[in-house]
């Protein structure tokens, strides 16, 4: 074999190895320090970081839908508590009202301040069904609206749609209600639903009772039991429509949440660095390159022996 020295093989040779055990040890060390077997351009086949992408493109709508479902579960418990407190009132409305006819040692004063106590319950109704939560009202408060507890159809405008998927409004989605608390206060007079919300003045007996849109009742007379009776009923109707609406969310929420859980599984088969793996090819690597680095030394003192020969 000649010796030459313009044209070295060995320290090409060595120099081309040692580059590549760098780019290796490189990569490894990007691996394990990010957690991720993709790195780059170059750090996986196209196939893989395209599914990789689009399960991550898929987890985030997951995820929005996720919080869309908390919320819609916040405002539909936050409804409900209003709608107990609105059958509380209505309780104590009727415990006026048999305060009012079944004691005969009440005087004229003590039924006028059981009439006063009605009326001043009748504002704090008005006031719940103004209820807001961030600026969304809690019900639906549209005038001329006819309550029917078998209908739900008539509350077509006041539901609200939940989607429940990473597909949008392709996916699954789940309907809740904005409670129809203004129309479910008016009774006909006999205690039955069906009245017209928003019909004027119905505090007299023989044309039906509106809690909340019409005149305040002065005169515990003008109302019978029967009236209150029908719009307590109104409201235990509303809060069963509101605990279903919860139940759908909650199976929505845990739905996703197993959900979330397994594509997360899926997209880490695919993208996450294998730690042992990569922790054996950091030191193999780092071993290969100290040892191209040595050789590449090693070859360039093969031109020594031709400046020997020289002298």
């Amino acid at each position: 074999m000649s010796l030459t020295i313009s044209n070295n093989g060995a320290v090409s040779a060595a120099s081309l190895n040692l580059a590549k055990n760098q780019t290796k040890l490189q990569e490894s060390i990007k691996r394990l320090s990010s957690g991720k077997k993709f790195t780059g351009a170059s750090g996986g086949d196209a196939g893989s970081v395209s599914v990789a992408m689009r399960l991550n493109s898929s987890l985030s709508r997951l995820s929005g839908a996720q919080s869309n479902v908390g919320n819609s579960i916040s405002f539909l418990e936050y409804q409900d508590g209003i709608l107990e407190t609105a059958a509380n009132i209505v309780g104590r409305m009727t415990e006026l009202k048999g305060l009012a006819v079944s004691d005969p040692l009440k005087s004229t004063d003590d039924l006028s301040s059981y009439a006063t106590e009605f009326g001043d319950l009748q504002d704090q109704l008005k006031e719940l069904r103004l209820s807001q939560i961030n600026g969304v009202s809690v019900f639906s408060n549209t005038d001329g609206v006819t309550f029917d507890k078998g209908d739900t159809a008539s509350a077509a405008f006041s539901t609200i749609t939940v989607y429940t998927s990473a597909k949008g409004s392709e996916g699954t989605s789940v309907v809740i209600h904005r409670s129809l608390f203004k129309a479910a206060m008016s009774v006909d007079a006999n205690g039955d639903s069906g009245v017209a919300a928003g019909a004027g003045d119905n505090t007299d007996a023989t044309a039906g009772l509106d809690l909340v849109q019409g005149v305040k009742v002065t005169d515990l007379d003008d109302v019978t039991l029967e009236q209150l009776e029908g719009v307590l009923d109104n409201v235990i109707w509303l809060r069963g429509q509101t605990s279903a609406g919860l139940s759908k969310l909650n199976f929505a929420r845990d739905s996703i949440a197993v959900e979330k859980i397994n594509m997360a599984s899926a997209l880490g088969r695919i993208e996450d660095a294998d730690i042992a793996e990569e922790s054996a090819n950091l030191a193999k690597y780092s071993i290969l390159m100290q040892a191209s680095a040595a050789m590449v030394a090693q070859a360039n003192q093969q031109s020594q022996v031709a400046l020997t020969l020289l002298r």
